[in-house]
């Protein structure tokens, strides 16, 4: 009898994300961001004013390297770091004009993408589909909670 656990599908969501990515990088090259530039920038948009550790949590990148982000968006003129009023050791990011003007560009590629991306396939479908990614993804972050690791074997 089959097993759920008897299923390959790490190989399998791999290669859709990377083929998402990579067709998303084609379609917003024009504006000349990456997509973890595009990322941060979104994600700063829908939050104003976060801190960087704050944004690193909401990507699920480390610090530093979403710095190194914010640092080519700011050099771009997407984002700006403006003091906390409340720790003067703290700055707090937040987007600018440009970066208001690219962000419907940018929503429209993605959407494209999408609708693309799920050509042939039904809402409830994809809305199961949702459902167990997420049902997966809770069950991933579960492990990362528990006090003992996990012994393949048993």
């Amino acid at each position: 009898m089959a097993k759920t656990e008897d299923i390959s599908f790490g190989y399998l969501m791999s290669d859709v994300t990377l083929l998402f990515r990579k067709h998303f990088d084609r379609r917003a090259v024009k504006f000349g961001l990456t997509r973890a530039q595009w990322r941060a920038t979104k994600m700063l948009y829908h939050r104003p004013g976060l801190r960087q550790t704050e944004l690193a949590e909401f990507l699920e990148m480390e610090p530093i390297a979403v710095g190194r982000v914010i640092d080519r968006l700011q050099a771009a003129g997407f984002v700006e770091r403006r003091p906390d009023p409340k720790d003067r050791r703290a700055w707090r990011l937040h987007t600018t004009e440009q970066a208001h003007d690219v962000i419907g560009d940018m929503e429209r590629i993605a959407q494209g993408l999408r609708v693309d991306a799920t050509a042939g396939i039904a809402h409830d479908d994809m809305a199961h589909m949702i459902a167990v990614l997420n049902r997966i993804k809770e069950n991933l972050q579960a492990l990362e909670s528990a006090d003992e690791p996990i012994d393949p074997a048993a």
